[in-house]
């Protein structure tokens, strides 16, 4: 099944899902702490200074305040000062401030190192001292210590800062790239309906669409491709071939290694199924044909009734 209008909406609603479930989550967050936002860079207010540190607040209410310890504070902060943080829970799951900036935000899609794998999932590098965790339940691929994974940060159900790799909803439509330019991004995602899920540079909403997608993919590889169209919501359509006159050589190039891989004969011709020329091919029967064709004007190729075989030169 081709992916269209249809298929991109179904994908839509999901997205919206999850994120008016995380907004709730947000919400939530920003209830519990007001208007100081977990997850987020902000600039508090001094609102008082102890032993261990300093108190924060949002600058109006005094009441909801958090601790940046005290290797943290300024030198020669004052009550009332304005300090640039980062909200997040500490080991202990308190809310506290930290001046260390993360490489990621709440809502925002990076690539991030994995520390190491534990009982309920991994935990990833993203500059702070406590790692950030990834369950394995928003893991679309069981990932290893020392590799890359494109993640997005979510407030989970337990007013938590976690990681997933379901980084669709996360994702922009935005970019200002137009057909046929040339991009590059990390595939998150394989549907067998759809295909397979671009992040066009880590940052944009992109597909190649089934009836695009040959070779062999799978989740968080780098791919280049082209784009073939740009949909009303923004959302990329991608291809990892070239234009058809400027795939064909290349396509010809692939037919003579498998007749030679096959000693002399492809055991098959342009007449067969689609499902078997994918298979060995890794093209649609239609850019078989082309380049058979090409081959066969040529006069590099014969085609018999069963088979393909090369002409000796």
């Amino acid at each position: 099944m081709h992916c269209g209008v249809y298929e991109w909406r179904v994908l839509s609603v999901r997205g919206e899902l999850y994120r008016q479930a995380d907004r709730a989550c947000t919400n939530l967050a920003g209830r519990k702490i007001n208007m100081i936002q977990l997850g987020e860079i902000q600039t508090l207010k001094i609102a008082k200074q102890v032993e261990f540190g300093v108190y924060l607040y949002d600058g109006e209410n005094t009441e909801e305040r958090i601790l940046l310890p005290k290797k943290q504070v300024p030198a020669g902060a004052a009550n009332g000062d304005g300090v640039e943080v980062f909200v997040y829970r500490d080991s202990k799951d308190r809310l506290i401030a930290t001046t260390n900036m993360p490489k990621i935000t709440l809502h925002g899609v990076e690539r991030l190192r994995v520390v190491q794998v534990g009982k309920i999932g991994a935990f990833l590098d993203w500059g702070l001292e406590k790692d950030l965790l990834l369950p394995f339940k928003e893991q679309t691929r069981r990932v290893s210590a020392g590799e890359e994974c494109l993640a997005a940060l979510y407030i989970d159900k337990s007013d938590r800062l976690c990681a997933t790799m379901n980084v669709y909803p996360y994702l922009k439509n935005n970019s200002s790239y137009k057909k046929d330019d040339r991009v590059s991004g990390t595939v998150y995602e394989i549907s067998p309906n759809f295909g397979a899920f671009v992040a066009v540079d880590d940052q944009y909403s992109g597909l190649i669409p089934k009836r695009e997608l040959y070779g062999n993919v799978s989740i968080g590889d780098t791919v280049n491709a082209r784009v073939t169209e740009v949909k009303e919501d923004g959302k990329l359509d991608l291809s990892i071939r070239e234009k058809a006159y400027l795939q064909i050589a290349g396509d010809a190039e692939k037919v003579m290694q498998a007749i030679d891989s096959f000693g002399g004969a492809l055991p098959f011709n342009d007449k067969a199924s689609p499902e078997v020329i994918r298979r060995e091919m890794q093209m649609s029967k239609n850019e078989f044909k082309r380049a058979v064709g090409n081959l066969l004007k040529a006069g590099k190729i014969t085609i018999t009734e069963k088979a393909i075989r090369r002409n000796d030169e």
